[in-house]
């Protein structure tokens, strides 16, 4: 594994067909060349990644948008407007030219064109739309740093650094209809911000996995999460960590990772992964307890990761 932030450098290894982490204002990718099928299975070799779940492909300009999809919608350039660079991945009719390995054999394709600058230059250099699920293990906690890859993928060919991800959560994943849009996964963009441009479409039905993180079981530390409730009130506190947002549950717990000093949402969002990854490094905690907000806005996406995290554990 080598590991830098010479872009020059893992644009080569790009090309070369090897896999590249690299920072995204969601969190850090696990990239290959989207249009080769033998690179993008290295990326489900080495997450332990099911074939069926498909991959987002990331461009930086719309002429590698207009390759990837043969949609012409007036509607998807009012969104890239509005919201790309940004973290939206919009799932659209996919092109020939993209490998089924990346959609699961799915008719469509996710496309997204992220704002970190890193990241639109990686692909710039590398000449080819990025296919790049989240660089980790899958199932297990989402990176939002070089040091969380290294964690997880330490047999990845190469580790891009740019600091810690500014959104901290994966994508919001939509798909549109004749009626609007769909959420397929939510995000730091909200429903709200969404029909600001689109009305919603609630009623048609989605493909079951139509996109990346519909699975029920997700973003799982080692360790046994569980988000608080009546029933979390009778743990031994002794051995435990609690991941606080408004500071009404401090009493009594180990350790506190306390994840906004503001009762604001998208710190919520940016430090969530961080403190699931720290207390699952931290011998002294046995057991993680993070606490639930509103799901309205973006408290609808750190909800969908939290229950996801304590799926397997709550059954």
């Amino acid at each position: 594994m080598s590991q830098s932030n010479n872009i020059e450098t893992a644009a080569r290894y790009i090309q070369e067909g090897k896999l590249v982490a690299f920072p995204t204002e969601t969190v850090y990718g696990l990239g290959a060349n989207a249009l080769d099928p033998l690179a993008v299975a290295k990326i489900f070799e080495l997450k332990e990644r099911p074939t069926f779940d498909p991959l987002i492909v990331h461009i930086s300009n719309m002429e590698q948008f207009a390759r990837l999809t043969p949609v012409n919608d007036e509607r998807v350039y009012r969104l890239a407007e509005k919201f790309w660079p940004g973290p939206l991945t919009i799932v659209l009719p996919k092109s020939d030219i993209v490998p089924d390995l990346v959609t699961s054999g799915l008719p469509t394709v996710g496309i997204r064109m992220p704002s970190n600058e890193i990241a639109r230059q990686l692909i710039t250099l590398s000449d080819c739309p990025i296919a790049a699920p989240s660089a980790n293990k899958f199932g297990r906690i989402s990176p939002t740093t070089a040091a969380h890859v290294r964690k997880q993928l330490p047999d990845v060919d190469y580790i891009l650094e740019g600091g810690k991800s500014s959104v901290g959560i994966e994508s919001t994943i939509i798909s549109l209809t004749e009626c609007g849009f769909q959420i397929l996964r939510n995000g730091i963009i909200t429903q709200e911000d969404l029909e600001a441009v689109l009305p919603v479409d609630s009623g048609s039905v989605t493909e079951k996995l139509a996109a990346p993180g519909m699975l029920k079981s997700h973003y799982s530390p080692r360790k046994k999460l569980l988000v608080a409730d009546e029933s979390t009130a009778l743990i031994d506190k002794s051995r435990a960590g609690l991941i606080s947002f408004s500071g009404d549950l401090d009493n009594g717990f180990s350790k506190i990772i306390r994840v906004s000093q503001h009762n604001d949402l998208k710190e919520y969002a940016v430090n969530l992964f961080e403190a699931m990854h720290t207390f699952e490094d931290d011998p002294a905690i046995d057991i993680i307890i993070a606490e639930p907000v509103c799901e309205k806005g973006i408290g609808k996406a750190i909800m969908d990761r939290l229950r996801k995290a304590e799926y397997d554990w709550r059954k």
